[in-house]
């Protein structure tokens, strides 16, 4: 359960954070916080799991690389296994649990187009398993805020 820090911090930084010499102090100021108490409160949901990551979102194909959405179909009794080895590559962005018959979905991010199936092949040999490979047809936008 999130006391009303974490809920002004977690609702106050998904419109973004600034880019300056001390970003956190800009972002504190706005969410109406100490720079100390914002940075804390982030690491607090970080270590408690609330938060997965904090961190920027880059576009890998704007700056040369590639980016792609891939599957797994999982064994429900090797899913914590395979969910530790997937995410042991650099190049996974992030990894979530579906109910789904492809249960592990994650993002493959490289800093070359030709890496990205290079991953999903050692994905593969580590895991034992085919990952379904969904790279991106069409872009869209859509600002998505969850408020909590």
């Amino acid at each position: 359960m999130m006391n009303d820090l974490e809920r002004t911090i977690v609702n106050g930084l998904q419109g973004g954070f600034p880019i300056c010499e001390r970003p956190f102090l800009a972002a504190a100021e706005r969410l109406g916080i100490g720079e100390e108490e914002l940075i804390e409160g982030v690491r607090g949901l970080l270590d408690q799991g609330v938060l997965s990551r904090f961190g920027p979102l880059y576009h890998a194909e704007r700056m040369g690389g590639a980016l792609t959405l891939a599957a797994l179909k999982v064994p429900e009794a090797d899913f914590e296994a395979v969910a530790e080895a997937v995410n042991a590559f650099p190049e996974v962005a992030h990894n979530y649990a579906r109910d789904h018959a492809l249960n592990m979905w994650f993002v493959v991010a490289t800093d070359k187009p030709e890496r990205c199936l290079e991953v999903i092949d050692e994905i593969e040999a580590a895991t034992g398993l085919h990952v379904y490979n969904m790279p991106k047809l069409a872009e869209y936008f859509v600002g998505l805020r969850l408020e909590v």
